[in-house]
């Protein structure tokens, strides 16, 4: 019977590359990690890792038993949560951290209506970069988070998409790429771009430099700014760039023959030690509602 120390260990081996560095991983001696992963051989009867160099290599076996072994182990995770959440008091505190690109006209209410709902809500309300938030409900700093859709979440979150929200490509209307019609999309590569990253300097999978010249922010509001300031071309949702299109001191950048728009959807993600308790489940309810524009 394989147990989970077991499993933990073989994981940690694969991931980290040693006996050593998984023994440092799990707070265990490295004799224990070694000794896990035979028994885990023997229960298996394959070798799971080639020993013959410096560090163990997985075994095409090992390479098929990888995932299942990470999934196993994930709703082990999972079932303790919900174990140890059935003898513990009603959850109460919530820290929501919400990428600020995204557009909540409602929250007051839905918070009125949780706290109606929870008369001991504590709440905390945080805003960051998607990337940023990814980080944050990992980590537990957050328990809730509202982010853009585009990135590679850890196993360790759950999320529910509960919407989408237009971009585009925009400049400042006195920037010379809205002078007239590019011929093509590569000639935005002829000038600076504006990008958000997160603070640890990462990047979403559709926020992604472009141009050799690149300067950097960790919300809209300031890429906003910039562009509205000449500094250059970015991508912005379009609720944020519709006033100053409006009045005109920002325009879509005109280029021929290609559609830049795109969509991406909004995702509420949360923590999977917290995403079956009643609090979060009904914040997931709300904030799609309120996205939706159906909340009563």
């Amino acid at each position: 019977m394989y147990s989970i120390e077991q499993l933990a260990a073989f994981i940690a081996t694969a991931e980290q590359g040693s006996f050593s560095a998984a023994a440092r991983k799990l707070g265990k001696v490295q004799s224990a990690i070694s000794q896990h992963i035979i028994n885990l051989e023997i229960d298996c009867d394959m070798r799971l890792f080639e020993r013959s160099g410096r560090y163990p290599v997985l075994t095409a076996a090992g390479h098929k038993l990888l995932p299942y072994a990470k999934a196993a182990l994930q709703q082990h995770q999972r079932f303790q949560s919900l174990a140890e959440s059935l003898h513990a008091p009603q959850n109460q505190l919530l820290t929501l951290a919400m990428d600020e690109g995204i557009l909540l006209s409602g929250l007051a209410p839905l918070i009125t209506r949780l706290e109606h709902e929870f008369p001991r809500l504590e709440l905390e309300c945080l805003s960051a970069s998607s990337t940023d938030i990814i980080e944050m409900v990992e980590t537990g700093r957050a328990s809730c988070g509202l982010i853009f859709g585009e990135q590679i979440l850890p196993h360790s979150l759950d999320f529910e998409s509960i919407g989408s929200i237009k971009f585009d490509v925009y400049v400042a209307a006195q920037h010379t790429l809205a002078q007239s019609v590019a011929p093509h999309v590569d000639t935005l590569r002829l000038h600076r771009q504006l990008v958000i990253r997160s603070r640890n300097h990462s990047s979403s999978s559709f926020h992604q430099p472009h141009s050799p010249d690149v300067w950097y922010a960790d919300h809209y509001y300031l890429l906003l700014d910039m562009a509205l300031h000449g500094c250059g071309w970015c991508f912005l949702p379009a609720h944020l760039a519709r006033p100053h299109v409006d009045n005109g001191e920002l325009v879509r950048v005109p280029v021929a023959f290609k559609q830049l728009a795109w969509y991406t959807n909004v995702d509420v993600i949360q923590h999977h030690h917290t995403s079956s308790d009643t609090l979060h489940q009904r914040t997931r309810q709300l904030l799609r509602q309120l996205f939706t524009g159906s909340a009563s």
